[in-house]
C-alpha cells in the first residue's frame, strides 16, 4: 500500500515540478533554473540526512561507481522535462515521458540490469505500451 501511495505522490509531484521548473526557466534561463532547483534539492536532502539519515556513506567504497550516474541523470531529467513541457505542453509531454519510463523500466526488468530481478517482457507489456502510445496520439491529434 505504501508503494502505491508513494507512486501516486511521485507521479503528481513530477508533473507539478516539471511545470514549475519550466516556468522558472522561462524567467531565469534553462540551466540557471536547473542549478537553482538542484541546489534546493541538495539543501533539503542534506537536511533530511542530518535529521533522519541512518545510512552509511562509508559503504560507498563497496558500491558500483555506475550508481553515481543517478546524479547526472537528475540533471538530464530536469532539463529535458523542462524542454519537453515547453515544446509540447504538460499533458502530452508527461504522456510521452510515461511511455518512455515504462519502456525503460520493462527493459531493465527484462534484462535484469543494475542488479534487478529479471521479469519477462511478455505480450501484455507490448500491448500495454501500444495502448499508451495510442492514448498519446489521441491527446495530441484530437479532431
Amino acid at each position: 500500500m505504501l508503494g502505491l501511495l508513494c507512486s501516486v505522490l511521485a507521479g503528481a509531484a513530477m508533473s507539478v515540478q516539471g511545470v514549475l521548473n519550466t516556468r522558472l526557466g522561462e524567467h531565469i534561463g534553462l540551466y540557471e533554473a536547473n542549478l537553482l532547483v538542484q541546489g534546493i534539492a541538495f539543501a533539503f536532502s542534506l537536511l533530511a540526512v542530518l535529521l533522519l539519515g541512518k545510512g552509511n556513506f562509508s559503504a560507498l567504497a563497496h558500491t558500483s561507481r555506475l550508481y553515481l550516474l543517478g546524479g547526472v541523470l537528475g540533471m538530464v531529467i530536469t532539463i529535458t522535462v523542462m524542454l519537453a513541457m515547453k515544446g509540447l505542453g504538460a499533458t502530452v509531454a508527461v504522456c510521452i515521458i510515461l511511455i518512455a519510463q515504462l519502456t525503460a523500466a520493462a527493459l531493465i526488468d527484462a534484462m535484469g540490469w543494475f542488479g534487478t530481478t529479471r521479469i519477462p517482457f511478455g505480450w501484455q507489456k507490448y500491448a500495454g505500451t501500444a495502448l499508451m502510445i495510442g492514448g498519446v496520439l489521441l491527446f495530441k491529434y484530437k479532431g
